[in-house]
């Protein structure tokens, strides 16, 4: 116990240590080096893009001019294109300039580091070393585990957020990165980023998928913590709860309901509340995941299809095919990949 209460001091220090880190982080942001490093990463795979190009043929003055823009504290975050994916449901998403979007990533290249570390293990969702393949192995995991290698009835709370990138409120959102950051500077620009959409935030923004992390590991911890829930996976707005109890499972919900609320503003999609057996196949992240296997979603297996024939370059067959080895799928490659694959 009392080794148990030394680690938390511990961690207690470090997380200080740390926000003390934070007092001074503008400059790390604005600063050329850290611009010109975002730039790099940024340009991964978009080289050929017209807009990358032109931005390319002024590199040194472009790069100075919004470092110059940051120093006054005068730069105003640009507009957004809007065009529509289906992914597989229609999203709306908003494409920022290249500017703003070099001062996203040299954005995200600070922050990050900070708040990942104090996420739970359980959240997957734009996060390093994590992703769907990462929360559907674990999913796996807990199955097995709660199921007691498939000889209990195992119940799982599968819950969706409504509305989630366009129900972020601002103000909200801002409260929480007061508590961490220190540095009115960079809380002045991070309001500039969050305030250039009217409303939520933009699904297209890298610094959407680390702020919507920042706010909904509040609730990560309300689960954890207040909740006691130790089976948990969360991906953005997706997440599951596992439990061998199946009034316990319902339980939950109202508390998880009035949490997403009264403290973030946010509302669970109403008909996307369900608690069923494993043993009856769960959706999620786009397979369906019983007892022994997991199979395609429907409508993943069809877009996946659809998809390889308007693209039927061998990157594109390579890349499902990735996809595909992580499930029982081997009717769908004979059938459409042919029996060697």
């Amino acid at each position: 116990m009392e080794a148990e209460r030394e680690r938390e001091r511990e961690r207690e220090r470090e997380r200080e240590r740390v926000t003390f880190r934070l007092r001074h982080i503008f400059n790390d942001i604005i600063s050329c080096e850290n611009l010109l490093a975002a730039w790099r990463e940024f340009l991964r795979g978009k080289r050929r893009r017209k807009d990358i190009i032109l931005f390319s043929l002024n590199l040194t003055d472009n790069i100075l001019s919004l470092h110059r823009d940051l120093v006054r504290k005068k730069y105003r975050h640009g507009p957004y294109r809007a065009f529509k994916i289906n992914d597989p449901k229609p999203r709306d998403i908003h494409k920022a300039q290249v500017r703003d979007r070099l001062l996203h990533h040299a954005i995200y290249r600070i922050l990050y580091p900070y708040f990942d570390r104090g996420f739970i293990f359980d959240s997957y969702s734009c996060r390093i070393n994590k992703g769907t393949h990462r929360a559907i192995n674990r999913f796996r995991e807990y199955a097995w585990k709660i199921s007691c290698n498939h000889t209990k009835t195992v119940w799982v709370l599968k819950c969706d957020i409504r509305k989630f990138f366009a129900s972020i409120d601002h103000n909200i959102l801002k409260k929480v990165l007061k508590r961490h950051i220190k540095d009115e500077n960079a809380l002045w620009l991070l309001g500039r980023v969050i305030d250039s959409f009217p409303a939520g935030l933009p699904l297209g923004n890298l610094t959407s998928q680390l702020l919507v992390n920042v706010l909904m590991n509040g609730f990560d911890q309300f689960v954890k913590r207040e909740l006691k829930v130790k089976h948990y996976i969360r991906y953005a707005d997706d997440f599951v709860i596992f439990s061998r109890d199946e009034n316990r499972a319902w339980e939950l919900v109202p508390k998880i309901k009035n949490f997403l609320e009264n403290n973030l503003r946010l509302e669970l999609h109403p008909q996307k509340v369900s608690v069923i057996t494993l043993a009856s196949g769960v959706d999620f992240l786009g397979w369906v995941h019983f007892l022994t296997h997991r199979v395609l979603r429907t409508s993943t297996k069809r877009r996946m299809l659809k998809r390889i024939k308007i693209h039927t370059t061998q990157e594109t067959i390579n890349s499902y095919l990735g996809t595909m080895k992580h499930g029982n799928t081997y009717k769908i490659r004979v059938k459409y990949f042919g029996a060697d694959v």
